[in-house]
């Protein structure tokens, strides 16, 4: 049995030496390869999230007149539309003179 294990130690010692000048550039670039794609997903990920933040930002409702601060009813006049992307360009939009105004009192 030792003897089979050190004929096969011997033929895969022989291969590793053998195939080392292509592996270490093949794992060199499979590292870079992987790392590069790490910072192509984070690039992307941060890339996505601000253009729904952007998107998120465009949505007129907590300033608007009718914005009511409910979660029960957001809005009387355009409820299903409140506080969604669909309420980007609201024709109903009034901006509410308290939310806008320079000087804010309480």
């Amino acid at each position: 049995m030792y003897r089979l294990l050190s004929i096969v130690y011997g033929i895969a010692h022989g291969l590793v030496q053998a195939l080392e000048p292509i592996l270490v550039p093949l794992c060199l670039v499979a590292a870079w390869a992987i790392v590069g794609l790490v910072i192509l997903s984070v690039w992307t990920g941060l890339r996505s999230g601000l253009q729904r933040a952007k998107q998120m930002h465009q949505i007129p409702c907590s300033t608007c007149r009718f914005f009511t601060q409910d979660y029960h009813l957001k809005c009387p006049v355009q409820p299903r539309a409140a506080l969604s992307e669909a309420a980007i360009g609201c024709p109903d939009y009034d901006a509410d003179p308290a939310q806008t105004s320079p000087y804010i009192t309480l």
